[in-house]
């Protein structure tokens, strides 16, 4: 699998142009800011763009949707308990950036647990781990291995839980019984900052690895 990270806006967020070696077909995950840049990236490498794919709504992870959807004709996938956050993501730039930006068009196709997602001869399998936002997910490539983890789990850290319909024991379950089950060489891709391995994450991390001290 083609992939490529750019990291993009004021809050530092990982989109990945995701494409088919053999198809050229690609899926964006995430594109949170930047067009332009995102679809250079997608020139460069020769890709066709079929699906926006969303870990989640929050606003720097969206802002780049609507832009990127209007040039490729991608359809854009989220999972519809992220519908809520979707439709708020202006007036969090308000209050964040004091910022405008106008609201961002409901999906095309609602995400689903166990789904999966193919481009090309890629697949995509979608796993459900709310607690960051309440219609979370998270996207495994098993043929790859590795996650594309959104805002679950960090390297040494896990996603915020103080947000808007944010919970953090629903946020430690989702780690535990959809990341921590991927095997330990599964390489973890964040919504932010660099990657990660579970394995790392199931030894070393502070909220969920083996010393981790439980918050529920």
């Amino acid at each position: 699998m083609i992939v490529d990270c750019l990291t993009v806006g004021l809050l530092q967020e990982n989109c990945y142009v995701l494409g088919c070696e053999e198809t050229s077909k690609a899926v964006i995950v995430d594109p949170g800011d930047n067009p332009r840049a995102i679809l250079e990236s997608v020139r460069k490498l020769g890709l066709t763009v079929d699906k926006i794919i969303n870990t989640h709504a929050h606003f720097d992870h969206v802002m780049a949707v609507d832009p990127i959807r209007r040039v490729t004709g991608a359809t854009f996938h989220l999972h519809a308990a992220d519908l809520p956050v979707l439709h708020d993501a202006p007036e969090r730039v308000s209050l964040w950036l004091s910022a405008h930006i106008d609201p961002i068009g409901d999906p095309d196709e609602f995400l689903e647990h166990g789904q999966i997602i193919e481009f090309g001869k890629e697949r995509l399998e979608v796993r459900f781990t709310p607690g960051h936002a309440p219609g979370h997910v998270v996207f495994v490539d098993h043929q790859g291995g590795q996650v594309f983890a959104g805002d679950t789990l960090f390297q040494g850290s896990i996603g915020r839980f103080d947000l808007p319909g944010a919970d953090g024991p629903t946020l430690l379950r989702s780690i535990r019984e959809q990341l921590l089950t991927l095997p330990d060489e599964y390489e973890v891709h964040p919504g932010h900052g660099s990657s990660t391995t579970i394995g790392a994450e199931r030894e070393y991390n502070p909220f969920v690895g083996h010393s981790a001290v439980s918050l529920e």
